[in-house]
């Protein structure tokens, strides 16, 4: 007797459409209960369109396991979301049997939502037209999401290794424009006269389903290899299962311990959902917080100044103003600003910093740049969202990210692990 996994599917998908956030209700309360039905609602008509379709497209075996494979997906994402209601981090076998393919299936609805809109005038213009059976060999279209959320969770687990040089002290263009930057798969090869400050920027680990503990250290103790002058971490430690696990961060940052008095650090706007974690992992690991504030690091390139913006939500501006106020510039002193959000650099007037380091953005998180193409969701937005920024003599690095948190995959936006080489060819 062949079992009725269609039937499985359908009742899976409304199991958990209610019970979900009715259980996200009773245990963690309304924000979180009704962060879980948006999210369902989302993603779950996409995936129960997208198996009507391609159920009615392929023959009886290819449907027992097209029928499986959307009972397991939905399962995955209904218990990654349950789990989220108490969450803290899980093992590897647990991440890799329920919460990658669940939110990798979540991300797929998601997208096939929109993709089946995006059809629909194709589908309807060809039956008008009398053409019904192009559109019927045309099915296969609708794996598109499927396929394009498979392959992202590659996307989603690899880091770019590369060396990226940056050349202080230019001008530039008068309004914030993306400008060209050297990158290598290996380190540059020296002038002979010029000695580059090594920076490692560590942005958005986000320890979480897809950043345990344990790749962290690695891809910490893969880029302290290089032996930085500084590295300098621009905020958003944790996520939902990070801030459940009391002692991860500092576990996973303990690479840092030997090389105190070079690690420096600010807040992201998921700090402050669990600030003295973030703080006591920081200090565990040799970290100094810059929280509005300043910090001399003696360099083999000599004394950089950093400073430090916590993050603010409002008032940035003023912010901005005091602190540079505070801390004005040092004599033929390079100066460093970690900022977490990009979008603050407009209020970083000209000449103040030779190179804010920022985050926050994951890149884009959804573009073309695993294609070559520097195109992003977030182009022509507010956010800065990758690579390197100018405006007058300000330069502006916005790191892709060491991890991710959001959305459930990187889509064509692979994970950052850079070398920074800052040619400070005019300091001060």
């Amino acid at each position: 007797m062949i079992p009725d996994l269609a039937g499985l599917f359908r009742a899976l998908l409304l199991i958990t459409l209610l019970v979900v956030p009715l259980y996200a209700w009773r245990v963690r309360g309304r924000d979180y209960a009704l962060f879980g039905l948006v999210t369902l609602l989302f993603s779950l008509p996409g995936v129960w369109i997208s198996h009507v379709r391609l159920a009615a497209s392929i023959g009886s075996d290819g449907r027992l396991w097209l029928d499986a494979g959307f009972a397991y997906g939905v399962a995955a994402a209904g218990l990654h979301l349950i789990h989220l209601v108490q969450a803290r981090l899980r093992s590897r076998t647990y991440r890799v049997t329920v919460s990658i393919p669940g939110q990798a299936f979540l991300a797929a609805g998601f997208l096939a939502g929109f993709w089946q809109l995006l059809l629909l005038p194709l589908r309807a213009g060809l039956a008008v037209v009398g053409l019904g059976t192009v559109a019927q060999a045309l099915h296969w279209l609708d794996w598109f999401p499927f396929a394009l959320a498979g392959l992202s969770i590659i996307t989603s687990l690899r880091q770019a290794t590369e060396w990226v040089r940056i050349r202080l002290g230019v001008d530039g263009p008068d309004k914030i424009e993306r400008v060209p930057v050297e990158r290598r798969r290996r380190p540059h090869p020296g002038s002979g006269h010029e000695r580059p400050l090594r920076i490692v920027q560590i942005a958005d680990p986000h320890l979480g389903p897809w950043q345990s503990i344990a790749r962290l250290r690695r891809t910490l103790a893969s880029l302290l290899a290089h032996d930085p002058d500084l590295v300098l971490l621009t905020g958003d430690f944790l996520t939902m299962e990070g801030r459940g696990s009391r002692g991860a961060l500092a576990e996973a940052l303990a690479p840092l311990r030997r090389f105190h008095g070079r690690c420096f650090a600010v807040f992201g706007n998921h700090d402050l959902e669990s600030e003295e974690e973030v703080c006591d992992a920081l200090a565990a690991s040799g970290v100094a917080l810059l929280a509005d504030a300043e910090a001399v690091a003696a360099t083999p390139v000599g004394p950089v100044q950093i400073l430090g913006a916590h993050y603010r939500r409002r008032d940035r501006r003023r912010q901005m103003q005091a602190l540079f106020a505070r801390y004005p510039r040092r004599s033929n002193v390079p100066r460093l600003l970690l900022l977490h959000d990009p979008s603050g650099f407009r209020d970083v007037p000209d000449g103040e910093v030779d190179l804010t380091l920022s985050g926050h953005t994951h890149g884009g998180q959804l573009g073309l740049v695993s294609f070559g193409l520097e195109w992003t969701v977030l182009r022509n937005t507010r956010w800065p969202d990758h690579g390197l920024f100018a405006c007058g003599s300000n330069r502006l690095y916005v790191h892709r990210g060491t991890g991710f948190y959001g959305f459930p995959l990187r889509i064509g936006v692979p994970g950052e692990t850079s070398i920074l080489e800052l040619v400070l060819d005019q300091p001060g």
